[in-house]
């Protein structure tokens, strides 16, 4: 049995790979509840797919795909900020707008470059291939949405329930907002690389909607929604490793799977505390 568990990390890329994936989903589930519960899901698989442009721009012009995806993704959440405020449209339709424009100006440029087959893990996340300084910028951007979560936790929790409440005590929703858009683009370009474009919605969604199920408190479900994304992470791993599948599918699937089981937990407990 140990033997099983250190074998794979006899490989120093393997070992980067962990710790990537660990890294990406701790800041993901940090995010998660105030995604859920804001209803902000759609925002951050939109930010995934219009950091494309960004992403094919980095690599025809040879510089680092994580700075590129980084840039398109920041300004993708300021653009959603300002169309869906000062703009006047509704968040979705803001959000719709950036989405399908950033995407398509990704595959237009895609479809200039001779050959994109070095780009193919964006859409399905390559965590055996994250480098050191790759490392260096998801453990960044970690702690950045941790301490930011802590220092204005406050502030986010009372705009996520209350807006009115908290322009009344001086309060800036919108602020908040713009805030809470920047970490989630952070979070988005961190998770790319780990699970690719098509999955990341599920690191920034599952881990808030499975702890939700067992927890009621807000600092509850963001510790178990951690718990849960670490656990994930390892167990996807390990998975994609002995059973050679795609590491992101392994470790969405089994995230999902840790869904299900709370599910199923707070259906038999309901069921119980109706017919007692």
């Amino acid at each position: 049995m140990v033997e099983w568990l250190i074998e794979p990390l006899g490989y120093s890329f393997i070992v980067r790979g962990l710790i990537a994936g660990i890294l990406a989903g701790t800041a993901c589930a940090v995010l998660s509840a105030f995604i859920v519960w804001r209803g902000m899901a759609f925002v951050g698989d939109a930010m995934a797919h219009a950091i494309l442009p960004g992403i094919v721009l980095a690599f025809m012009a040879g510089i680092s795909l994580f700075a590129g995806a980084l840039v398109a993704a920041i300004l993708t959440a300021v653009g959603i900020g300002l169309l869906s405020r000062r703009g006047g449209m509704k968040e979705d339709t803001a959000i719709g707008v950036m989405f399908t424009g950033f995407f398509a100006l990704g595959i237009l440029l895609l479809s200039k470059v001779t050959s994109y087959q070095d780009l193919t893990h964006i859409l399905f996340g390559d965590i055996l291939g994250v480098a050191r300084g790759d490392l260096i910028a998801m453990l960044v951007i970690m702690l950045i949405v941790i301490v930011a979560v802590l220092f204005f936790y406050k502030e986010l929790l009372v705009t996520s329930f209350d807006p009115g409440h908290s322009v009344a005590i001086g309060l800036s929703p919108e602020l908040v907002r713009y805030g809470l858009l920047l970490l989630i683009a952070l979070t988005v370009v961190a998770a790319i690389q780990v699970v690719g474009v098509v999955l990341v919605l599920a690191l920034l969604v599952t881990p808030a909607a499975a702890a939700s199920l067992l927890a009621k408190r807000l600092p509850q479900i963001i510790g178990l929604g951690m718990v849960f994304a670490v656990i994930s992470t390892v167990v996807g791993f390990y998975a994609s490793y002995y059973a050679d599948v795609a590491s992101g599918s392994a470790i969405v699937l089994t995230l999902t799977m840790i869904f299900l089981m709370a599910f199923v937990y707070q259906s038999i407990r309901k069921w119980m505390m109706r017919s007692q």
